[in-house]
């Protein structure tokens, strides 16, 4: 494994102060990651000085870990996809099972399905299946195998949410409608699929809010996923607002950087596989939205600290 690439993509992973073991990424290959740890939880950060006017136009949610905690779902659905493929990476004789540590890392670092799992056989070897009985070489075929694991395991994450077994996350609905209710714009922005995440929206939030989003946007809608921000600058355009005017509301390091990368400020909701990871640059940091209204997110906004 690639040392230097590794270090690149996870650094300075702030994670559970109970996992400070060695991470296994598979049954025959381990990585040792820098873990650091933050315990401080500030709930609004102090102003030193105003940056130029500042008026929230603009509500964007992300979705997973947001609206919903889900990344043990996505989790279940990857493996449940590994296993129904046989996927095996050599010399593993058990189907691909990712570890709740190892995602926990993973899905925090690297936006999106098809980028997680090109990442992750680039750096183990791409494996045997039942879609291909020796590991692809070719690069259609690779791409044909990521796409094939992708739609399987979207289906079965479809299947999980329409269970009826999740609920949205406390406060989101709440702060969703008064940001409406005030004449604000309001738009959710996911990496992940955008079939996965209109079913989840539609089951979680509900139709009429579903439709009522000014802007909605998927992984499948950027080239680039998260922590690029692509997405929010895609949102912004569709929008018609300045990104100083939005508050975007995230849950993990790869999001705020997405959200920062587009000069928007960020509010984290954080979650439990999310909850050590250095959230420095949020303008606020919340365990859930339960207590959070739309006036503490203008009076944040407003607050903001000039960083020019």
């Amino acid at each position: 494994m690639a040392s230097t690439t590794a270090s690149l993509l996870f650094p300075a992973i702030h994670h559970h102060h109970h996992r400070r073991h060695p991470l296994s990424f598979s049954t025959h290959t381990s990585l040792t990651l820098p873990l650091s740890f933050t315990s401080s939880r500030q709930r609004r950060p102090t102003s030193v000085s105003v940056s130029a006017s500042r008026s929230l136009e603009a509500l964007i949610f992300d979705c997973d870990g947001v609206i919903l905690e889900s990344e043990h779902l996505h989790r279940q659905a990857y493996n449940d996809a590994f296993a129904h493929f046989n996927v095996l990476v050599p010399p593993s004789s058990q189907p691909l099972n990712w570890t709740l540590e190892f995602y926990d890392v993973l899905q925090n670092q690297i936006g999106g399905g098809k980028p997680k799992m090109r990442w992750y056989f680039k750096e183990n070897g791409w494996p045997t299946s039942t879609i291909f009985d020796t590991p692809p070489e070719d690069e259609s075929d690779r791409a044909n195998l990521i796409d094939t694991l992708q739609d399987w395991k979207t289906e079965r994450y479809k299947e999980i949410i329409k269970s009826g077994s999740v609920e949205p996350r406390p406060g989101v609905l709440r702060l969703m409608d008064e940001a409406k209710a005030a004449g604000k714009k309001l738009a959710v922005c996911s990496a992940a699929t955008k079939s996965s995440v209109i079913l989840c929206l539609e089951s979680l939030i509900g139709t009429a809010r579903f439709q009522s989003l000014d802007c909605f946007l998927a992984g499948d809608d950027v080239k680039e996923k998260k922590p690029d921000p692509s997405i929010y600058l895609t949102a912004l355009k569709r929008l018609g607002v300045s990104e100083k005017d939005c508050v975007v509301v995230e849950d993990s390091v790869i999001g705020l950087q997405a959200a920062t990368g587009a000069g928007m400020s960020c509010v984290i909701t954080y979650t439990s596989s999310t909850a050590e990871q250095d959230f420095g640059d949020a303008i606020a940091i919340y365990p859930d939205l339960g207590d959070v209204g739309l006036k503490d997110l203008e009076s944040l906004l407003e607050n903001v600290v000039a960083v020019n």
